[in-house]
């Protein structure tokens, strides 16, 4: 299966969700124009209370639409940008992938994958016991962070639904995803 962009989202103020868009515009070194999560220093108010200087690793949110399918599975309603993403994949193991994985989407824009989402308590304020599905644990106990991983921009572009998602991995040896 190609791996391709289903919807893209942006949101100019804090909310959960952000409204789905006809495209997106990704800014080199900032995300997405436009939304409240783009920036060369972290913009994540858990982030900034710590620390407001750290780097932004977390400029694009990528989830993958399958995992609407899975949480389905168990009741839970969930479309594309509800979750907080600004890109919703499919036909791409995002969370299988190494870090430093480079996504070029569409024509132009390449996006660097840094870790995982981490999620929070506000999953659950969205649907009450989401949360526990989207962090789970492997058959070694190992905690499973299931709600996307994160990256920034290293050029920029539009993305579209319908557009294609090229995955290009780092140099061996791999290092698996970590959250951000």
């Amino acid at each position: 299966m190609n791996a391709t962009v289903t919807a893209v989202s942006s949101n100019g103020v804090y909310s959960f969700t952000k409204p789905n868009r006809d495209s997106i515009t990704l800014l080199e070194g900032l995300g997405v124009e436009g939304d409240v999560h783009a920036g060369v220093t972290v913009k994540h108010r858990s982030r900034v209370a710590q620390d407001p200087t750290q780097p932004n690793l977390r400029q694009v949110h990528l989830i993958h639409e399958e995992l609407f399918a899975e949480v389905a599975a168990s009741g839970f309603t969930v479309a594309p940008g509800q979750l907080g993403e600004n890109i919703t994949t499919r036909g791409i193991d995002l969370l299988g992938l190494p870090a430093g994985t480079l996504l070029r989407i569409g024509a132009d824009a390449v996006l660097e994958v840094t870790g995982l989402r981490n999620p929070c308590v506000q999953i659950d304020a969205f649907q009450e016991g989401l949360l526990k599905q989207v962090v789970g644990r492997d058959e070694t106990g190992r905690v499973v962070l299931k709600a996307g991983v994160m990256s920034v921009v290293r050029a920029g572009g539009v993305v579209r639904p319908g557009d294609t998602v090229e995955v290009r991995l780092p140099a061996e040896p791999h290092r698996p995803l970590e959250r951000v």
